[in-house]
């Protein structure tokens, strides 16, 4: 079984759980701006990871469109971000934002928890993020969930972990 691994990464998060991945299944590594519909038509499973923007995955609709062109059998998800792995509840409503009904029963998909790195983001990103910022400061009676995030986003951190990676290993393992 050929499997490639492919990734959109500004902040390093998703890239370093796709070069884990790629490591443990013996898969390849290929930065998304490589890859090509035929360089996908290559390998019979494509895996393709994206951070969380603003709830969106980051070119995730285009990396699906190229495998639905491509000829390789199998389509796996996973995203990053700085919500904790524990936060189910906002997790499944990102799924719900950014796949399908349709896409959530056939496409596997996971998310491991990453981080914020404001050194690596852009202005735009830093901007946004500061407005999310402001905006939950300013909300009374926030949830645990919401409060946490308020913390989580003042400053850089990293969360990330080699076993929020197991789930997807273990999936590609037994393909």
């Amino acid at each position: 079984m050929k499997i490639l691994v492919t990734y959109k990464s500004k902040t390093e998060f998703t890239k370093r759980y796709a070069e884990v991945i790629a490591q443990e299944v013996k898969g390849m590594l290929v930065d998304f701006k490589e890859v090509t519909v035929e360089k996908m038509s290559e390998f019979d499973v494509v895996v393709y990871g994206g951070g969380l923007y603003a709830g969106m995955i980051n070119g995730y609709k285009k990396a699906k469109e190229m495998f639905e062109k491509s000829s390789a059998k199998k389509f796996i998800l996973f995203a990053t971000g700085g919500t904790p792995n524990e936060a189910t509840k906002e997790i499944e409503e990102v799924w719900k934002h950014n796949l399908s009904a349709e896409e959530l029963e056939s496409i596997p998909h996971f998310y491991m928890q990453g981080g914020i790195c404001y050194e690596k983001m852009s202005l735009p990103d830093k901007t946004i993020m500061k407005m999310m910022s402001k905006v939950l400061n300013k909300k009374k009676n926030k949830d645990s969930a919401e409060e946490g995030f308020t913390q989580a986003i003042k400053s850089s951190y990293d969360i990330s972990s080699k076993e929020y990676a197991e789930p997807l290993i273990k999936c590609l393992l037994e393909v």
